[in-house]
């Protein structure tokens, strides 16, 4: 079929009914724009991750697409002002006899401006050092007021053994001191909707859920998670920690590209016995789940020998912490 041929699109008082309208002409994707009473075609795919442009909103004179707001004018197919330099197609409409045609072949090229790569997308590479761990607190707290938490509590303690004892380079993570949002579903628009590094991540610079994602990824050999229990299950900052993790978990599915390899994970709570219900099934889900290339230090063989110094670790620290629960609670 030639290209550069008129293809009717149907009545063209359809496309009036909507400020946008997504077309599926062959293996062709359009998104047709009704605005300011002039028609417009551009291409239906997005230049970021492929999103479909047809099916977003207008801003303007400008199509927003639904998955990460990257937005094109509806006619030209360039990029927003200051990003003029990424467009998409656009093509060549006409109205005959009522009816609306288009040519396939675009009138203006796709272009991409090269952006640089986000940091979290650099290849994961254990750089030569010591055992690395990392104690990731779930506590919500007041820190103007600060409170004893002794969940918090145990991870210091393990993490104080673990660089005093154990020559271990530590660092500590308390969620509640950092500014992140909360998982916005954007796997629920489509798969390839959510990306890695997380979509909010890239979009928002004053997200700060890149620390957590810096250590699980890149830096840390050994996790140690330790949540409040509240109301027989783990704290708030926990479950909205997991949840911007599925963009982690989600790369095994898509592409297969396991992103978090060779560590260990353990883990501490603190409550009343007759209240801590669900939790350690939530921490197995967490490592089975949400991170699925985690391996429990309690329950795994860790074949390679430098990560049996690895479990030596986690070992002698999570001893070391409930040794400390239990003289405390006496």
């Amino acid at each position: 079929m030639d290209k550069k041929t008129w293809h009717d699109l149907g009545p063209v008082e359809q496309f009036k009914k909507a400020p946008l309208t997504e077309v599926n002409a062959g293996r062709t994707k359009l998104a047709i724009s009704w605005q300011n009473e002039q028609l417009g075609a551009i291409s239906g795919i997005c230049n970021h991750a492929g999103g479909p442009l047809g099916q977003g909103t207008l801003d303007a004179e400008y199509v927003v697409c639904p998955w990460h707001h990257w937005k094109f004018h509806c006619r030209t197919g360039r990029g927003e002002p200051g990003y003029e330099e990424d467009a998409v197609p656009s093509h060549a409409l006409k109205v005959e006899g009522g009816h609306l045609y288009v040519q396939f072949e675009p009138q203006t090229p796709r272009r991409k401006k090269p952006h640089p790569p986000h940091p979290l997308e650099r290849p994961i590479k254990r750089e030569p050092g010591p055992i690395r761990v990392v104690g990731l607190s779930t506590t919500a707290m007041d820190r103007d007021y600060p409170r004893y938490s002794t969940s918090e509590a145990l991870l210091q303690v393990a993490l104080d053994h673990a660089a005093s004892e154990l020559a271990c380079a530590t660092r500590l993570i308390r969620l509640d001191q950092l500014r992140f949002r909360h998982c916005e579903g954007y796997y629920s628009k489509s798969a390839r909707a959510c990306t890695w590094p997380c979509s909010i991540t890239q979009m928002d610079p004053e997200d700060r859920m890149e620390q957590v994602y810096e250590a699980l990824v890149h830096w840390a050999d050994v996790v140690l998670l330790a949540t409040p229990i509240r109301w027989g299950a783990s704290g708030s900052l926990y479950y909205k920690m997991v949840e911007r993790l599925n963009c982690v978990q989600n790369q095994i599915t898509i592409k297969d590209n396991v992103l978090i390899r060779n560590k260990s994970l353990d883990s501490s709570s603190w409550a009343g016995r007759t209240t801590c219900k669900t939790w350690p099934g939530t921490c197995s889900d967490f490592s089975r789940n949400s991170v699925s290339s985690f391996r429990s230090s309690r329950i795994s063989r860790i074949r390679a020998a430098g990560r049996r110094r690895t479990w030596s670790a986690t070992s002698c620290m999570c001893s070391k912490a409930r040794s400390c629960a239990a003289a405390r609670a006496s």
